[in-house]
């Protein structure tokens, strides 16, 4: 009982504590123009939220709700204050006009300013800051355009063709078709992908289940973990302590693995003379300062795509350039945003295509048709943008289950903020913008019966209805997702592949409606997501 009394005062004082600590910051927006959670009530839905009470999407969605009327409110944080923002006009204010203010994420695990040492993830895109962050963008931005997808297609082609034999022959093997749970599928086909186009590297993750990449890929995205947990936290609270301390969000094992992969295939490449299209190429050009941006044919685009901006087109000075590890770092952030984003964008996706049994038929039948105009050769990047209705079947995904429930901005410096209707006032410096992606999804005001999937809002007499600023399944502005155009590839040319030969189907198991987990962060479902895959009758 001592004991217990020992470890419970110390946590009830610091519940305490930052109860307190959060009701001092509601205060900041008592003299601004705009209703506020109050401190008491943050502090319950935050807990419920660290308690796995609740999902994160819907988490979102019941904040949103709270003030229906408001464009913006505020809400009390732990570090800085927080503006919600609902309205799609102030939301591009935000991200695109007035980018200049907001040019940096929340400095959610560090960054290259609060360490000491040389902590990988602070290096990546995602956590750069001011002029470090626009060199480092106009460099790789070269890297995502339509002319080098184009050129690592026939990498992502290998793996979905792979992927399908090692299907085939599973089902000849065990006599019949499986149940499989997609969410496990669809990681180790975006952890091959993955392998081949950012590390160059093959791997096969299906056959090789316990392959070293795959593993300590795993690893490093257990973010569930109680030692991650810990640093989540830290980075929260204390950044500039755990950068001093040399804290990194991965564990040493996983960032030296995928280090000496980076720097073997490097030392390689340049001792023979080895040019591969892939990640590592591009990314050994841009090192090099030799990646420019140059002129584009025009290509037809998924309605997904994000536009790179005059800051991700602008020429890098010419001592700009790449480091070894600044190198490591972006292979590492396309590997976390491959592994998760693509893998959960194709779970949910498989699943509405399993339950909409009119939409997978409609779109096996375009698949047909792509098929035969290629005279039975390979599939093309070309043809992929050219399917219509795939982009549809894609787009209402991306709408229903997006990978990235939200997004945020913080003010770099105090910004006047006005809506030309009478709502002024400044969002000081070191304040956060939230973006709630999920809950504009989900407004019936922007798209009616928001909970069904219905891929006709994205065909092409529908599309010019969407209002611009309420679907931003990768982000907005300057700072919006550079692999949107790999992603959405690797996504399109799966299902191309896999609906070619088999059916998707229900199974005894799968789950009507899902349900998504109560976790902190992100989205998962509650029980996994099984489908069977069914050979097509030849």
């Amino acid at each position: 009982m001592v004991v217990a009394l020992m470890y419970l005062v110390p946590v009830l004082a610091v519940v305490f504590y930052v109860y307190r600590y959060i009701k001092e910051k509601g205060k900041y927006f008592d003299d601004k123009p705009i209703p506020a959670v109050p401190g008491k009530e943050i502090f319950a839905s935050s807990l419920e939220l660290m308690k796995k009470k609740v999902s994160f999407n819907d988490w979102i969605i019941e904040n949103y709700k709270k003030y229906p009327s408001a464009k913006i409110f505020g809400m009390p944080d732990m570090r800085s204050p927080v503006y919600f923002v609902r309205d799609p006009e102030l939301i591009k204010c935000i991200g695109v006009k007035d980018f200049d203010f907001f040019v940096n994420h929340r400095p959610s695990f560090g960054s290259v300013e609060d360490s000491h040492h040389s902590a990988l993830f602070s290096k990546t895109l995602l956590a750069l800051k001011d002029q470090k962050w626009r060199d480092m963008r106009a460099t790789l931005s070269p890297a995502f355009t339509g002319s080098k997808m184009r050129q690592m297609f026939e990498l992502v082609g290998e793996c979905c063709t792979e992927m399908v034999k090692f299907y085939q022959d599973e089902v000849r093997s065990k006599g019949g078709p499986q149940e499989h749970e997609m969410k496990d599928v669809f990681t180790r086909y975006a952890n091959d992908v993955i392998a081949t186009c950012a590390f160059g590297i093959k791997v096969d993750s299906l056959s090789n289940t316990e392959n070293d990449f795959y593993m300590n890929g795993k690893k490093m995205m257990a973010f569930d973990r109680p030692i991650v947990v810990l640093k989540l936290f830290g980075f929260q609270m204390v950044p500039k302590l755990m950068g001093w301390l040399g804290l990194d969000l991965f564990d040493r094992e996983q960032n030296h693995y995928f280090t000496e992969i980076i720097r073997e295939t490097v030392r390689t490449r340049d001792a023979h003379g080895i040019v591969r299209p892939d990640m590592v190429n591009l990314l050994m050009q841009a090192r090099k300062g030799a990646l420019k941006h140059q002129r584009e044919e025009e290509e037809v685009k998924g309605f997904a795509t994000v536009e790179e901006s005059e800051v991700g087109r602008m020429q890098v000075s010419k001592g700009v350039e790449m480091s070894e590890s600044e190198m490591v770092a972006q292979c590492v952030i396309f590997f976390l945003a491959g592994f998760d984003t693509v893998s959960t964008c194709l779970t949910f996706l498989a699943h509405e295509l399993t339950v909409n049994r009119d939409v997978q038929d409609k779109l096996y039948e375009e698949i047909c048709r792509t098929k035969e105009s290629l005279g039975g050769g390979p599939l093309t990047y070309d043809a992929v943008q050219k399917m219509q209705y795939m982009d549809m079947v894609v787009s209402e995904a991306l709408r229903l289950w997006p990978p990235a429930p939200n997004t945020d901005r913080l003010c770099v410096r105090d910004y006047v903020l006005d809506d030309g209707e009478g709502l002024r006032f400044t969002m000081e410096k070191g304040t956060v913008a939230f973006i709630p992606i999920v809950a504009l999804h989900h407004d019936p005001q922007y798209f009616p019966n928001p909970e069904k999937f219905d891929p006709e809002r994205f065909s092409p007499e529908n599309r010019a209805k969407i209002l611009s600023g309420t679907y931003l399944p990768f982000g907005i502005g300057p700072r919006n997702c550079i692999g949107s155009r790999f992603a959405l590839m690797e996504v399109k040319a799966l299902i191309y592949y896999m609906l070619m030969e088999f059916t998707f189907e229900k199974t005894p198991n799968t789950q009507i409606p899902l349900r998504l987990a109560k976790q902190m962060v992100g989205i998962s479902t509650e029980k996994g997501v099984f489908v069977e895959f069914r050979p097509r009758k030849q």
